[in-house]
């Protein structure tokens, strides 16, 4: 088997949908395995570095990503001995959702990934949200995307969850952090306007762009996306009006879409169409859902070539 060209690093969660008047729905999640789904569902190749117990969220979401052909590293040495001692499960989150479908976290995690190798070498990684500013895991993560920095691409999405971030100023600096490390970055205007109260996302790109990465990508809701590179080049695509069903994955979907689309050549402008596209098929279904190389070509038309 060849090595998989991307490999992700982060946290799987299992989103437990609750609606007023109806059962409980459970759905795989975790932004960056959700990226990793998003990835395999694309037709690329993927492995996704995580940690899951032998309980019945991780056995559902080790289901799920495998169904897609993700590969699944284990970095879960530590997570083994916890789970042994009966302290460890797999992260959970209670998601409720607001009359416009727009997702609320309340979470139930732990991230202590130890110290470990990749067992081959990565063409791409791709880091984001909890796992990446949370310790003691946060640690191995880093240290993973700064051995390899330089030899293989880097993407990184902070998926902002301010109840886990801890203190503001702190946070800021672990996530300007990983910004540095990154080649894309990709963030949402609710993240920035969290990270960086009152400033344009457009000058908060800027900013970033500053810190190192050669594009910065911000989601916008029903406003679209745009990107900044350090050459100066701009992006923008419009999204599209589509009835919501929910936004759980939406901007991991946008994430996938985009480094696949970049992965495999397309200009800035036709990625972020693509990635944006992605983003719209998820909001039109129930959780993380993203779609596959057909359901994508066959929303954007004419427009997937380029």
């Amino acid at each position: 088997m060849t090595s998989p060209h991307f490999v992700v690093i982060g946290e799987c969660v299992a989103d437990v949908v609750r609606t007023d008047g109806a059962p409980d729905v459970v759905h795989p999640g975790g932004s960056p395995a959700n990226v990793a789904y998003g990835l395999a569902r694309l037709g690329e190749p993927v492995a996704l570095l995580t940690q899951l117990a032998d309980d019945p969220y991780g056995r559902l979401i080790r289901a799920h990503l495998e169904s897609a052909g993700v590969a699944l590293l284990s970095g879960a040495e530590a997570a083994e001995s916890a789970e042994a001692a009966g302290t460890w499960r797999t992260p959970s989150a209670v998601v409720r959702l607001d009359e416009r479908g727009r997702a609320h976290y309340t979470f139930d995690i732990g991230w202590t990934l130890p110290p470990v190798e990749l067992p081959y070498p990565p063409g791409h990684l791709h880091i984001g949200s909890i796992a990446a500013v949370t310790g003691p895991g946060a640690a191995a993560v880093l240290a993973l995307v700064e051995r390899w920095r330089g030899r293989a691409g880097v993407s990184y999405d902070p998926n902002v969850r301010p109840a886990l971030m801890g203190e503001h100023g702190e946070a800021v600096r672990r996530v300007e952090r990983c910004v540095a490390l990154g080649d894309l970055v990709k963030a949402s205007d609710e993240d920035l306007a969290w990270l960086y109260p009152g400033q344009d996302p457009e000058e908060v790109a800027r900013h970033w762009l500053g810190l190192g990465p050669a594009t910065v990508a911000v989601t916008r809701g029903p406003a679209g996306a745009f990107a900044l590179t350090a050459d100066g080049r701009r992006a923008e695509a419009p999204a599209r009006t589509v009835e919501v069903a929910d936004t759980v994955g939406a901007g991991d979907a946008f994430t996938a879409a985009l480094l696949h689309a970049r992965h495999t050549g397309a200009s800035l402008d036709t990625a972020l169409a693509r990635a944006t596209a992605a983003a719209t098929l998820t909001v039109t279904r129930p959780g993380a859902t993203p779609p596959d190389a057909a359901e994508l070509a066959s929303a954007l038309g004419p427009e997937s070539v380029g």
